[in-house]
């Protein structure tokens, strides 16, 4: 499984660096204003929608049934339920694409309230709107198809996949003067790559003979599907309903607040994809399996361990976005039409969601405990308390702290969220850390403690080196404080697991009985 993790981080990671060039690239070429701010609207409802329907609740519903299909009644019959489901999924994003096409500007409206007394900001969210929302039509089927190659031990092409849409959309801002303006170019190389994306796990699924053909439904055989789909809809709209909370609330602030919360967002999710999704996406089949089989020591063994490689991996990113938010989006982001400023606002910002950046990536595992045995009620139950919060708190921090608010409600509700996951679990025996979890996580703190005080201390002497180097300072001073700070964490912790009786390679996964 370890070696699953990998394959998943490392191409995660390619689709993050391919995700800055892209990031790059819309913000000099867009800045933070009104086309970046109508660009990113135009992008929210379709990836919420997906996150809903396509990638969370899908497959926290599809992963265990299928898995379960295979170990208990074989391929075949595993073959006729992701095909049956395969229509109905079909069908059902035809239907929601038809419908948004038809309410667009009544969706946007109350996606983003504040753009009422701008028409043109308004108009251009609904016309990128209405480009870009195609691309959740592919993105769910995407979905399917991923799942399926996941419970087949495929990981790295649905991982790969990602690194299309960073393409494409490169490609389009390259010839955005073809367009009325980049937000329209940005948002065609969206939904062109939704089609890349797909068509390219279709390839990969029919190479291992899986999702041939469409199949007529039976309720029979789709039903323990639909009844763990209900909640994972509920628990995946949870997160989703506070990233519409933002965009309402934010829409209120002047021009580029929605741009300030998105690229702050966009740096944010670098560890939470590379590391966090990567490990669920690992995981979840991995205890699914074992489950199925009657092995439940090894599936806690692999969440244990899995867990464990989870935060030695995500600690040093907390620790540069809550000492270094500001050099951080100054030296990726300030050049073209971002100005020093707009670092500012996004900084603030990505330290507040540094925060709960620890919570964010350890999430995935810890509803897999549920998930893992079929149950998507609790995890969905423990989700809307913390949702409960997040709103809560976003409406009384708005007024005072604005996007900084906003970002700092989401890591509140985020810590919500997982210690409740994590309490439940081990008061129900469906989480069992293991002596090597407790040695790493120690050991993580005694590395951290050294890449804090190099954060802390060298920032002014790598300014002043980077001042040498005119325009690009601050990337410069930030290149330095990272290979520093990497070099001193992973001695740090290379030598703490070595005084705590550890070894790298105890790390690893032991083979299932």
């Amino acid at each position: 499984m370890i070696r699953h993790l990998l394959s998943v981080g490392g191409f995660t990671l390619l689709s993050r660096v391919t995700g800055f060039l892209s990031v790059a690239m819309q913000s000099a070429i867009m800045g933070a204003g009104v086309v970046s701010d109508a660009f990113f609207i135009a992008q929210r409802l379709p990836n919420s929608f997906r996150a809903i329907f396509g990638e969370g609740a899908f497959n926290a519903a599809f992963v265990p049934s299928y898995s379960m299909a295979i170990e208990q009644e074989g391929d075949e019959e595993a073959e006729e339920l992701a095909c049956e489901i395969y229509t109905l999924l079909l069908v059902s994003q035809i239907v929601i694409l038809l419908l948004v096409w038809a309410f667009t500007p009544q969706f946007v409206s109350l996606l983003a309230p504040g753009l009422g007394d701008r028409p043109e900001k308004f108009a251009l969210a609904v016309s990128l709107t209405r480009i870009t929302f195609p691309y959740l039509f592919f993105m769910t089927l995407f979905a399917l198809h991923m799942g399926a190659l996941n419970a087949h031990g495929r990981f790295a092409l649905p991982a790969f996949a990602p690194n299309l849409m960073n393409l494409c959309v490169m490609a389009a801002l390259g010839m955005a003067f073809l367009f009325p303006n980049a937000g329209y170019a940005a948002s065609w190389g969206v939904t062109i790559s939704g089609v890349l994306e797909l068509a390219l796990l279709m390839w990969g699924a029919r190479q291992i003979g899986v999702l041939q053909s469409l199949r007529k439904p039976h309720w029979w055989r789709v039903r323990d599907f639909f009844i763990r789909l209900g909640p994972a809809v509920i628990g995946s709209a949870s997160p989703q309903i506070a990233v519409f909370a933002d965009t309402i609330l934010s829409s209120m602030l002047a021009d580029g607040g929605v741009s300030a919360i998105s690229y702050a967002e966009r740096l944010y999710q670098l560890p939470v994809g590379v590391i966090g999704i990567a490990a669920g996406t690992v995981l979840l089949p991995e205890m699914s399996r074992r489950i199925a089989a009657g092995d439940v020591a090894g599936a806690h063994h692999a969440q244990s361990r899995t867990m464990a490689l989870t935060v030695a991996l995500a600690a040093p990113f907390f620790i540069a976005f809550v000492t270094l938010p500001e050099l951080i989006v100054a030296g990726l982001f300030e050049h073209g039409k971002f100005t020093a400023h707009d670092a500012y606002a996004a900084g603030d910002v990505l330290a507040a969601y540094g925060g709960g950046l620890m919570a964010l990536v350890l999430i995935a595992s810890a509803r897999a405990s549920f998930q893992s045995r079929g149950d998507t009620r609790t995890p969905m139950l423990i989700a809307l308390c913390g949702l409960a919060a997040n709103v809560a708190l976003k409406v009384v921090l708005f007024r005072p702290l604005g996007a900084v608010g906003l970002a700092t409600a989401t890591s509140v509700g985020l810590w919500i969220n997982f210690g409740a996951l994590i309490a439940l679990a081990i008061a129900q025996d469906k989480i069992d850390f293991d002596a090597m979890f407790g040695k790493t996580a120690l050991a993580t703190i005694a590395a951290a403690i050294p890449l804090a005080l190099v954060a802390i201390l060298l920032r002014g002497p790598a300014l002043a080196l980077g001042a040498h180097f005119g325009g690009l300072a601050n990337l410069v001073a930030l290149f330095v404080l990272s290979v520093v700070g990497a070099l001193v964490y992973g001695a740090a912790l290379v030598g703490a697991l070595r005084l705590l009786g550890v070894s790298l390679p105890a790390l690893r996964l032991r083979r299932a009985s």
